[in-house]
């Protein structure tokens, strides 16, 4: 059986406030197989990024992992070394943050930035041999390779998202996490964006997992789909299939919520409610108290997530035998 590139088990991680614990993230498992884009989506402060920075070791105080493993084609990334993780990221590991405006110094020109990067991994190359190398990158990217020597203000939203890509790609990682990849892009950007994407991890051979609530990229991309729910996954399964035919009522919500020109307007489903609170979250599925479809045991016992003849894993007990 073909090793993942990456595998998560029982995942689980808190921020510890001055009024409880936020349950950020609760036992999640999933693995990527090489090539394969794995998509995770869902609502604000689901768990999608946490579950992101978490990867590479990137979560911001408080924030901690409680519980499970990590594994890098079979090497435990909890049990790294500070410097081994340092050595990883960017090299193997590499991740696109949502935001460029705070990702990239407003001080030091785009071929400072790739100049860093490079050096940091590769500490004999010159500045010469860095800025070809970057170069040949945004060319890639659709970018001017004079556009090198430009600060990041001199640059349009999608340019210095693109820039942010480059970066991510010019030590050729094996794995590439996009957190909101598309956040500050408007829509005829977005959908060149989209393109550009699906073309670098077709020429880099890259595995992608891509964070976003933006259920239409998520469609493009992902060969699979992973929906979040209150640090929890609710759903996941192959792209075709839960677009199709979605097995939990919160991902039935969740594409019922998308504008589509071919629907009458009545149609346009809304959620009521709002998400849970993650210090005091609800019993039972942390759905139950905005789900349609809610009966006795939603509220008095949490559902496993369970897998299904068609691969398909759902945390529901619509789907369970016994109901």
């Amino acid at each position: 059986m073909e090793q993942p590139i990456l595998e998560v088990k029982n995942l689980s991680i808190d921020y510890p406030i001055s009024i409880g614990t936020v349950e950020a993230v609760r036992d999640v498992s999933f693995s990527l197989k090489e090539g394969e884009s794995l998509g995770f989506v869902g609502e604000s402060g689901c768990g999608k990024s946490t579950l992101g920075l978490s990867l590479l070791q990137l979560l911001r105080p408080p924030g901690q992992i409680v519980a499970g493993e990590m594994y890098y084609y079979g090497k435990d990334l909890l049990k790294m070394k500070a410097e081994e993780v340092r050595k990883l990221r960017g090299n193997n590991i590499a991740m696109v943050f949502q935001n460029p405006l705070t990702s990239l110094d407003p001080l030091y020109s785009i071929e400072d930035q790739f100049f860093e990067t490079l050096k940091e991994h590769e500490p004999k190359i010159t500045r010469e041999e860095a800025a070809e190398r970057a170069g040949k990158v945004l060319e890639d990217l659709s970018i001017d390779k004079d556009r090198l020597y430009e600060y990041p203000h001199q640059l349009s939203g999608g340019m210095r998202q693109r820039i942010m890509i480059g970066l991510g790609l010019i030590l050729d990682p094996d794995l590439l996490i996009a957190d909101e990849p598309t956040t500050s892009l408007d829509v005829i950007v977005e959908a060149g964006f989209i393109d550009l994407l699906a073309r670098l991890k077709k020429e880099y051979n890259i595995s992608l997992i891509l964070i976003s609530h933006n259920l239409g990229l998520v469609a493009e991309i992902a060969d699979r789909i992973a929906v979040m729910y209150g640090g929890k996954l609710m759903e996941v399964g192959n792209a075709e299939d839960i677009f199709a035919r979605p097995m939990h009522p919160y991902t039935e919500g969740l594409i019922g919520c998308v504008p589509n020109i071919k629907m009458d307007q009545e149609k346009l489903v809304s959620m009521p409610g709002s998400p849970p609170d993650l210090v005091n979250p609800p019993s039972g599925c942390r759905f139950s108290p905005r789900c349609p479809k809610v009966m006795d045991i939603c509220t008095e016992k949490e559902p496993p997530l369970k897998t299904h003849k068609d691969g398909r894993q759902v945390a529901c007990w619509l789907h369970d035998e016994a109901n």
